[in-house]
């Protein structure tokens, strides 16, 4: 799995510096996530894997495909991956930029699990919280898990806050058996 992050890396990294530069985020993530969508498709893979579909033509399918999902050097892009048989990096590539464009806009998205619904008030109160904390324009996610039984579960990249009465509990079981 690491490698696959590895490999898909540099052009992702490289897809962000044009998107940059050309201050398109959006359509290189529309891009990209087209790109994936395409072959993940258990028929295109198929293609993908078969020796006699040449580099230029399975490229030229993908970019007719995703029509006007490409901005300008998306077709380059989508030439260049199938090139190099970097295709199947499609879905990961898109991953990586979505996280260096998120940084770059200072945005998080940040998924809340609870036992119980947070009404429009609640949302708002730690939208504004979260976003102070955070330092970035917080997106939020909800979620419910009853076995949560109360409190919450708040999940913003690799900050995990764990609010939960079900951990609470765990948490004071532990300290009694010691």
């Amino acid at each position: 799995m690491a490698e696959v992050r590895t490999m898909a890396r540099p052009y992702a990294r490289a897809v962000f510096e044009i998107a940059r530069e050309a201050d398109a985020f959006a359509a290189w993530s529309e891009a990209l996530a087209s790109v994936a969508a395409i072959v993940s498709n258990p028929d295109v893979a198929r293609v993908m894997g078969n020796p006699m579909i040449a580099d230029t033509q399975l490229a030229d399918s993908i970019i007719a495909i995703a029509g006007d999902a490409l901005p300008a050097g998306g077709a380059n892009f989508v030439r260049l991956l199938a090139a190099n048989d970097r295709l199947v990096l499609a879905a990961t590539i898109a991953d990586q930029y979505e996280v260096m464009r998120a940084e770059a806009e200072k945005r998080v998205d940040v998924t809340v699990t609870s036992a119980s619904a947070f009404s429009e008030q609640q949302q708002q109160a730690l939208s504004a919280s979260l976003e102070q904390r955070l330092a970035a324009k917080v997106t939020l996610a909800f979620e419910q898990d009853a076995s949560l039984i109360g409190g919450a579960v708040i999940r913003a990249g690799d900050l995990v806050i764990d609010r939960s009465l079900r951990s609470q509990l765990a948490r004071l079981q532990q300290s009694l058996t010691q």
